[in-house]
């Protein structure tokens, strides 16, 4: 079996700080990542959706953190096909006049490289410090699969490198029928990784439960399975608690998922307060999964 590593979808989203999971005396940056990696040895950058970090907080995070910790990285949205507020990139990089929002292909292409060249200097000290697991490309719900959406994975995918990726795919067309099979063999050929997902089902951009791993890093993500997935805000979106006999059951897959990879990661992205943290710590109980810092 695998190495499993049990980490959530962020540590400084503003309703964990406002939750009380951290203590009253941490209460700086780097006070709250070490007291999370002192919990658990994985976590997701979600921050870098929205903005490229600069180099130097990515250092900080190393920093706080002890050998064997891992970060996923989600990478910038520009680069997923999203739109994307012109005032989330530099200064130095947002085109004069058009609209407030844009696409990557609104960008000269010289803009375009430069900001997948700063995403890489900001992922190069995780890197060194080998904290780096893979860079998530989360992919829009109206990505549809087809020949022209397979070839923007791979051109994404190829500036990534040579760090791992991993893909997650959200429009049901990538796992209708037929489709689950050959979307399996097309991350495979291409050594892509497939980010399994639990989430609401029955709704437009739902996709389903499918645990395979197609690269020796699998990745999964929960999202919970809130009755408002697509009429609440953020936080009624990913407001849930899994129970004990749901942890227990997942357990049980997740042990067979880690048989087919070297490592495989498992994220909570239940994000509402600090009940990804709470979730997560059960889980990793029942899962044996003890943090970075009691495994050095």
């Amino acid at each position: 079996m695998g190495v499993i590593k049990v980490g959530t979808s962020s540590w400084a989203d503003q309703m964990l700080v406002r939750s009380g999971w951290y203590p009253r005396g941490v209460n700086t940056p780097a006070g709250r990542l070490g007291f999370y990696a002192e919990r658990f040895g994985l976590v997701e950058v979600d921050t870098s959706y929205y903005a490229v970090p600069a180099p130097e907080t990515t250092a900080g995070w190393a920093a706080a953190t002890p050998d064997g910790f891992t970060f996923d990285v989600k990478a910038f949205r520009l680069f997923t096909g999203h739109h994307t507020p012109i005032d989330a990139l530099p200064k130095d990089l947002r085109p004069a006049g058009g609209p407030n929002r844009i696409r990557w292909r609104d960008l000269p292409a010289g803009a375009y490289d430069e900001l997948w060249d700063r995403f890489h200097a900001a992922l190069a000290p995780l890197a060194a410090a080998d904290r780096l697991g893979a860079v998530l490309l989360q992919f829009p719900p109206w990505l549809a699969r087809g020949d022209a959406a397979r070839r923007r994975i791979l051109d994404a995918a190829r500036r990534c490198r040579p760090w791992p990726v991993t893909v997650e795919l959200r429009h049901s067309s990538w796992f209708d029928g037929d489709a689950m099979a050959e979307t399996v063999t097309f991350l495979r050929e291409h050594d892509l990784g497939y980010a399994c997902v639990d989430m609401p089902q029955g709704h437009v951009s739902s996709v389903p439960p499918v645990l395979v791993a197609t690269t020796d890093l699998a990745v999964i993500r929960f999202h919970g399975h809130s009755t408002a997935w697509e009429s609440g805000d953020k936080q009624e979106r990913f407001r849930y608690a899994y129970g004990e006999r749901e942890l227990r059951h997942w357990s049980v897959l997740l042990r067979e998922l880690a048989d087919q990879c070297a490592e495989l990661h498992v994220l909570m992205n239940n994000c509402c307060g600090d009940q990804a943290q709470r979730d997560a710590a059960s889980l990793a109980d029942l899962l044996g999964v003890a943090p970075a810092a009691a495994r050095a």
